[in-house]
């Protein structure tokens, strides 16, 4: 449904997922802008978006930190806390164990079903919010102070800032001349949730197979936990080239789990079953830079990250927060200098996430046995140095390099 379709608007924000969604929350509720959300879905205020369905994600410490100050009410009575983490690479000696205790945490994380940030993200219905839904943008044309967005049902805004939240799929950044460079890694991701005979225990995997990287992130089915529901179990990535991924997506679930207890071992019993196995191809994405004159881009529509060390998800949160915090105050939110300013608070962080995901997939997607022995001493080496683990754990969990 399309709701309140007026022309006047100070944030024009192109998709209501997770970042577009939480972004117009935090707007609303910190600065005086009138917010204008756009969306080819069908959604409104009561009625959910599309994008907040069954899947599970990990959100970092800080994240978890940055979306308590920004007031957002999220029930993670019942989301798997990640206590410990181990790194492994199947085939070799070399192992890193991480606890978050050991880091003065109380946990790394929280593994959370999206449709509980759908509820936590919902906009509520606002004097300063329209929701054009389902709408698409058919043409922007920008002024010298304002932005004119035309949508395919008729309407037309006329905004001071266009944010691009629209995900990594995105075409409308590059016909507003925002450049981005992809790198095909060649590899498809499969994604599913498991059972397990034995509890989780609130530990995360990431298993480095011959074939690409296998996560295991602990899940409580059923949004209860696991002394509740004796049903124990983790969501799983696993990353593979595109001709194993097509056999493996084919097969039977019973063949699957085969070759996926296989490759991660019995660290938590048997595998005694599989959800429904979905899938999607894996890119590097950056947009740079990721603002132009009165458009920014923020999420996946600014970085599109491999789901190794689970990273993508939380970097464009931290957008978000970067840019409402930029946004406060400011009477013109479109200003070069603002969208400056915005686009360096985020360079470093952005910079350091990126550089170490990349890094992460071509170290240990290379088969070549130098590059095998190396892996294998720097998990050593890593587990045995206190320094080099806590620079990991920083990053990873948010508090890395800032500017």
């Amino acid at each position: 449904m399309t709701e309140t379709p007026g022309t006047e608007t100070d944030i024009a924000i192109v998709g209501g997922g997770t970042v577009g969604s939480l972004l117009a929350k935090g707007l609303l509720a910190r600065t005086h802008c009138r917010v204008s959300l756009i969306d080819a879905n069908s959604f409104s205020v009561d009625e959910r978006h599309p994008g907040f369905d069954a899947r599970v994600i990990a959100l970092a410490k800080r994240t978890l930190d940055e979306l308590e100050k920004l007031g957002v009410s999220l029930n993670v009575s019942h989301a798997a806390e990640i206590t410990r983490i181990q790194v492994s690479e199947q085939g070799a000696a070399g192992l890193c164990q991480l606890d978050a205790r050991q880091h003065g945490l109380p946990a790394f994380g929280r593994v959370v079903a999206l449709t509980e940030l759908g509820k936590a993200f919902r906009v509520e219905s606002h004097p300063r919010l329209s929701i054009h839904a389902p709408a698409s943008v058919t043409e922007v044309n920008r002024q010298q102070e304002s932005v004119t967005v035309t949508l395919d049902n008729g309407h037309t805004l006329r905004a001071r800032l266009l944010v691009l939240a629209d995900g990594g799929r995105s075409e409308l950044g590059n016909q507003l001349g925002l450049q981005h460079r992809s790198d095909d890694y060649n590899q498809t991701a499969i994604v599913a949730n498991v059972r397990t005979s034995e509890p989780h225990n609130n530990w995360a995997y990431e298993r480095f197979t011959p074939f690409g990287p296998l996560a295991f992130l602990p899940f409580n089915h059923g949004g209860v936990s696991e002394s509740q529901s004796g049903s124990y179990g983790f969501a799983m990535v696993w990353t593979l080239p595109p001709e194993q991924a097509k056999r493996l997506l084919k097969c039977t679930d019973a063949e699957f789990v085969r070759q996926l207890q296989a490759a991660f071992g019995y660290r938590h019993g048997i595998i005694e079953g599989v959800g429904k196995r979905t899938h999607y191809p894996l890119v590097l994405r950056t947009a740079d830079p990721a603002i132009s004159h009165r458009v920014v881009t923020i999420g996946n529509a600014a970085q599109t990250l491999h789901p190794i060390a689970g990273q993508g998800f939380n970097l464009g949160l931290r957008d978000v927060i970067g840019l409402i915090d930029s946004l406060e105050s400011e009477p013109d939110p479109g200003a070069f200098s603002v969208l400056h300013r915005f686009q360096q608070s985020r360079q470093g962080d952005r910079q350091a996430t990126i550089s170490l995901t990349d890094s992460l997939v071509r170290l240990f997607s290379n088969s070549h046995w130098p590059l095998q022995a190396a892996r294998n001493i720097g998990l050593i080496s890593m587990d045995n140095l206190s320094a080099l683990k806590q620079r990991f754990v920083r990053q990873t969990t948010g508090f890395g390099p800032k500017a």
